[in-house]
């Protein structure tokens, strides 16, 4: 995945109480969150962009009162996963 690099005001890491140091995760990670809302992204892309393992990403979806999606072509990947690993 290539970069975008852009300017972020200083001031956001005060409005959200966090560390300068920390912004771009969370930024990241608030990003992910919004694309998977709105359908945009898959879980596994949304966990991509946020830097984070689906388990982590379900964990901040489910902090953001943002529901699953789960389709029969999750179900069907899941299932495929699980018989190459058994």
């Amino acid at each position: 995945m290539g970069e975008v690099t852009f300017v972020i005001p200083s001031d956001l890491s005060r409005i959200l109480r966090v560390d300068e140091k920390q912004l771009p995760k969370l930024v990241r990670i608030y990003l992910a969150v919004e694309l998977y809302r709105e359908g945009v992204v898959s879980l596994g892309k949304a966990a991509e962009i946020a830097g984070v393992s689906k388990a982590e990403m379900m964990e901040i979806l489910a902090s953001k009162g943002v529901p699953l999606s789960y389709t029969e072509e999750d179900l069907q990947e899941d299932i495929e996963t699980l018989e190459r690993l058994l």
